[in-house]
């Protein structure tokens, strides 16, 4: 009788803890991840039912990405966020939400993917636009969301800096050139959404700075051939790091489920979805199976060639820093 009693209760015990386990996960992300995530998301549910037997959701919550980051800070309890850019994780990070050590908690410095900056010409390109200087002539309209609030922003920002590093150029000859090129540019939208709103449906702009992974949606969502893609000569890897949110997942009980939904993104099946949605995946054989999707551009990095996201955002994006110098300069 007790015999068989053990496996009973051992049995009853495993079912109570899974019914207690959350079944609900909320990853913040970024702004022109939507799509993306809305693949991801039903093939990691389908995953985790064969692997645990568990029926889990998983909401999403996008905006501009350190918009998203202030959220988190402020009180929206993301169980996982999926960013575009390190400075934001590692706001959370100063803020004790999550681990200072979590790039080394998931392979490549816990981005599973990464993008690049590319420019969207009307057809035509009547501007005849070809590389950042073009940016900077006049009559030369350019869309680009904020940079003191969007990765995307940041990245576009950031690439136009280090076009003039990477080949040689000086700090200075780099501020003159985002000095004329945010002269160019009419509105400042809050996120990668909304530049490309401005620029597609509003009819504004010239060329529309964007991630790489945009071009082909964009041209999906609003019309083949009404826009064309130039690849500049040189242009910045764009890495985008996740990370649990260690705090939150604490209180939630939901360690185990944020840990699995962010290692889904470096499987075989989830890098095939990034790639098809246009992200450079880091699986070497996804990646050669797509190749044809991706520029072949030069490009460089963050750390290699502007020291690091540390000395970038107190450098440029921090208050007072060269971003808000050039803004205040064309105020006057």
């Amino acid at each position: 009788m007790w015999a068989a009693a053990v496996p009973l209760l051992a049995s009853q015990s495993l079912q109570t803890a899974q019914a207690q386990e959350p079944t609900t996960l909320l990853n913040v992300s970024y702004d022109v991840a939507r799509e993306l995530y809305k693949q991801v998301n039903p093939a990691f549910v389908t995953h985790w039912k064969a692997k645990t037997g568990q029926t889990v959701t998983v909401n999403q919550s996008h905006g501009g990405s350190s918009k998203q980051i202030g959220s988190v800070i402020g009180g929206l309890e993301a169980d996982v966020v999926t960013m575009n850019q390190a400075t934001d994780v590692d706001a959370l990070a100063e803020k004790g939400l999550t681990g200072a050590d979590w790039r080394s908690k998931f392979p490549n410095g816990a981005a599973p993917y990464s993008s690049t900056m590319l420019f969207l010409v009307r057809k035509g390109n009547p501007k005849q636009i070809k590389d950042w200087n073009d940016l900077a002539r006049a009559g030369v309209q350019v869309i680009i969301p904020n940079p003191k609030v969007t990765g995307n922003g940041r990245y576009g920002y950031l690439a136009a800096w280090g076009s003039v590093i990477a080949k040689g150029g000086s700090d200075a000859q780099a501020k003159d050139l985002l000095t004329k090129i945010l002269g160019n540019v009419p509105v400042l939208d809050g996120g990668g959404r909304g530049a490309t709103t401005t620029f597609t449906q509003r009819g504004i702009g010239d060329v529309l700075l964007t991630f790489e992974s945009e071009a082909e949606l964009i041209e999906n969502e609003f019309g083949k051939g009404q826009f064309e893609v130039v690849y500049p000569s040189i242009s910045i890897e764009a890495d985008a790091p996740v990370a649990v949110v260690d705090k939150v997942v604490a209180k939630k009980g939901s360690a185990a489920l944020a840990k699995g939904y962010l290692d889904f993104l470096w499987t075989p099946e989830a890098q095939e979805i990034i790639a098809k949605n246009n992200f450079r995946p880091r699986d070497p054989a996804v990646f050669k199976r797509h190749v044809q999707r991706f520029a072949p551009i030069k490009l460089f990095s963050v750390d290699q060639t502007l020291g690091g996201w540390s000395k970038v955002s107190k450098t440029h994006f921090a208050d007072g820093g060269q971003y808000d110098q050039i803004m205040a300069g064309l105020k006057r």
